[in-house]
């Protein structure tokens, strides 16, 4: 029973659903202008986080077949064997729309709304591209820049050019980090069928490009909430230096074109955001 206790647990992506959280909470604090209710917050943190997990949930089900034949996931609850794909797709079902249902009756019909959109982009149009298409990335990146959103209409109520900008540097951050994992397991998502841009050419030249500009493009739009009056100097000198940083990261990877270097570009970019969004929590102006 633990073990399955175990198996389910993994299959809702805590880490990932933990990473949600945390933006989604930032998204609320920078909307709100400091945390206006520790009561809505929980409901959000507890909607986001239900459905999130279903959203995991959902992409494991689907996904199933392809993860039995990577050797990095081949292991999981599902294709393991050890969950009943039939029960993960119930599961799956139930916490999206316990999440959703949450969202609507405890916070807003806004949040809840984008929440569902989230959902539907990441499982309905997201994992299915994964075997049409590379552009995959770039069409996951924004379900995964959605939650800072949720937190800020959560708040507010509505959206605003603030919150398109904190969207838009969670989407362009995205990209080198994903290539950067891309690169690590192409072998694993080719045998899967999964049609990444590391291994649509040999030398993987335009995912090299894409890391590229993106960790350069990143630069400019994470200083923009400084210029707009929204963050203060210290957040645009560090903001900037973390930018310089992370392109500094990404140029010796292209360079190298190494899986040691990969490793190292995915570190940069976890570390990346975290700093970011201290940064502006702590020097948001008011």
């Amino acid at each position: 029973m633990n073990q399955l206790i175990k198996d389910y647990l993994e299959i809702t992506k805590p880490r990932i659903v933990s990473l949600v959280l945390v933006t989604a909470a930032i998204g609320y604090y920078l909307g709100g202008q400091g945390i206006a209710s520790y009561t809505q917050l929980t409901w959000l943190l507890l909607g986001v986080a239900v459905e999130c997990a279903g959203a995991a949930v959902l992409n494991h089900y689907l996904e199933r077949e392809m993860d039995s034949k990577m050797t990095r996931t081949h292991k999981r609850p599902i294709p393991a064997g050890r969950i009943d794909p039939e029960h993960a797709l119930q599961f799956g079902v139930i916490l999206s729309l316990a999440g959703v249902a949450v969202l609507y009756i405890k916070v807003n019909m806004l949040t809840a709304f984008l929440s569902l959109l989230t959902t539907f982009m990441y499982v309905l149009v997201y994992t299915p591209m994964k075997r049409v298409s590379w552009f995959n990335t770039t069409i996951g990146a924004f379900p995964g820049a959605m939650p800072i959103l949720g937190g800020w209409a959560a708040a507010t109520g509505t959206l605003n050019f603030h919150a398109g900008i904190l969207f838009l540097i969670m989407f362009v951050w995205q990209h080198p980090h994903f290539y950067a994992i891309a690169w690590m397991f192409k072998d694993d998502y080719a045998r899967a069928g999964f049609k990444m841009l590391s291994e649509q050419e040999a030398h993987g030249d335009r995912m090299f490009q894409h890391i590229y500009y993106y960790s350069l493009l990143l630069i400019p739009i994470s200083v923009i909430p400084s210029i707009t009056g929204m963050a203060g100097m210290i957040y645009f000198v560090g903001a900037f230096v973390a930018g310089v940083w992370l392109l500094g990261v990404s140029r010796r990877f292209i360079r190298s074109q190494s899986i040691l270097d990969a490793r190292q570009l995915l570190k940069a970019t976890v570390v990346y955001l975290p700093v970011l969004l201290t940064l502006i929590v702590l020097d948001v102006r008011f």
